[in-house]
């Protein structure tokens, strides 16, 4: 690949390769597994590290019109890599494309074309690496500079490849993240056996207790930040009598109604808000989703599959009372609000504004373009909404929200966009070329502010 990717003027080249390039990444929202990061796995093909568990690639190759046999069925390995080059061979535009097109040559030193014509070739290249004694889990992570990983962990998990990571001689920091989403998913039909996980629960007194404990054994294993994923952020006010009669209600097999829903969920939301802020945690949110779309194909392989999509949920009257009831009591934590609905993203970044505060830089963010949207138009959407409306050099940056242990390129193809799009406002004359406090900006965004943000 050109050294110059992306990257289309003099400036932005500059402040690439000089100031972006070989900074640390700081990763600190993912979905890698801390089991196969303690155990440092291998893998037996490029399939195996390429393929497996993406949903991403599953979605493309189903568009392209391949048989599900050859994306998560009972092919070989070997047919699924052939299939996915030929859907990736005319995937133009796609961010996939890229993204592989980077994988390939930082990982496996493959810059020639992706085509059908040099399958084999690539196959033979890729695997030749991956045997090699340094291509494992943590090889890969430490070949990429990471300096923090953030596991997405459900609060009833054990949590114990994490300890056994902290007692390990590995070098990067792998925190949990408390993700207690099934916690409040009291609409789901398996809420009641989820419960039993976290222990004897029986009032929502009895499950605010828990989820305390609970987090503060995450947090005693450094973990810094919380995450949770919805529809939309909730708002709809109860009392505390009127929370227990939801919840019992749920205890007893009876699906709550949807109002009650958002007020159980509005109660624990703002219960978990307050802890996180006591701690100095940061809450992450995510929402604008709609999921599992599919019933044919979530009835065969179960959610994570390729089968959601943006939605249009979320109200941000909702959000912002939400922001509020927990500022007003002094028990507001830093907030990273993402949206997969690229329409919210001015709304978004306005509502923070109106609770920054002095408390630490950019309090309250606006998520790197998240799923959907990080792809380069989505990426310069959100960094230039945030210019226009907020303080990008406050920004913390981008993040993998993988479960690939080779998507550490996304951080590349994020700081080439990044230097590419500050380097023409540069040029533009919009900016003066001082490079003092360019340096500032990018070393900000790519790596500082994060490493501040969270504590790190």
């Amino acid at each position: 690949m050109n050294k110059n990717f992306m990257l289309k003027t003099p400036t932005a080249q500059a402040l690439y390769h000089k100031i972006a390039a070989d900074l640390p990444i700081i990763d600190y929202h993912c979905h890698l597994s801390a089991k196969e990061i303690y155990e440092d796995r291998r893998f037996q093909n490029i399939t195996a590290i390429w393929l497996e568990g993406d949903h991403y690639k599953w979605r493309l190759m189903r568009s392209y019109g391949i048989e599900e046999r050859y994306i998560t069925g009972d092919a070989d390995d070997k047919e699924k890599f052939e299939k996915w080059i030929q859907t990736l061979s005319t995937a133009i535009g796609n961010p996939l494309y890229d993204w592989s097109r980077l994988e390939l040559a930082n990982y496996f030193g493959y810059e020639e074309p992706i085509c059908p014509e040099n399958t084999e070739k690539m196959w033979t290249v890729c695997c030749k690496a991956l045997a090699k004694p340094a291509f494992s889990a943590r090889g890969v992570i430490a070949r990429s500079g990471v300096e923090v990983i953030c596991t997405t962990d459900d609060p009833a998990d054990s949590l114990e490849w994490h300890q056994k990571l902290r007692e390990s001689d590995f070098g990067v920091k792998v925190l949990p993240s408390f993700r207690p989403d099934k916690a409040l998913g009291i609409e789901k039909e398996d809420y009641r056996e989820y419960l039993s996980r976290l222990g004897e629960i029986h009032s929502v007194a009895e499950l605010k207790s828990a989820l305390e404990n609970r987090l503060e054994a995450f947090v005693a294993l450094g973990c810094r930040v919380s995450d949770h994923g919805m529809e939309a952020v909730p708002f709809a006010p109860a009392g505390e009598d009127v929370i227990e009669r939801i919840f019992a209600k749920r205890l007893n097999g009876e699906i709550p109604t949807v109002l009650e829903q958002q007020q159980f969920k509005t109660a624990m939301l703002l219960f978990l808000g307050k802890c996180y802020a006591e701690r100095g945690l940061v809450m992450q949110l995510h929402f604008g989703v709609m999921r599992d779309l599919s019933e044919r194909v979530f009835k065969a392989l179960g959610p994570d599959a390729g089968i959601d999509a943006i939605g249009n949920q979320i109200r941000v009257s909702d959000l912002a009372a939400f922001l509020n009831a927990l500022d007003k009591e002094n028990a507001l934590p830093k907030t990273v609000l993402y949206s997969l609905n690229p329409n919210d993203n001015a709304a978004l970044v306005s509502v923070m504004g109106a609770f920054q505060t002095g408390e630490a830089k950019g309090k309250l963010q606006h998520g790197s373009a998240w799923w959907f949207n990080d792809h380069e138009g989505g990426m310069r959407a959100q960094l230039q909404t945030l210019a226009a409306e907020g303080h990008l050099a406050t920004f913390i940056g981008m993040l993998t929200d993988s479960r690939s242990f080779l998507s550490y390129a996304r951080h590349e193809y994020f700081r080439r966009i990044l230097c590419d799009l500050v380097g023409a406002w540069v040029e533009a004359d919009k900016f003066p070329d001082i490079e003092t406090l360019l340096r500032e900006i990018i070393e900000g965004i790519c790596y500082k502010n994060a490493k501040e943000y969270f504590g790190f």
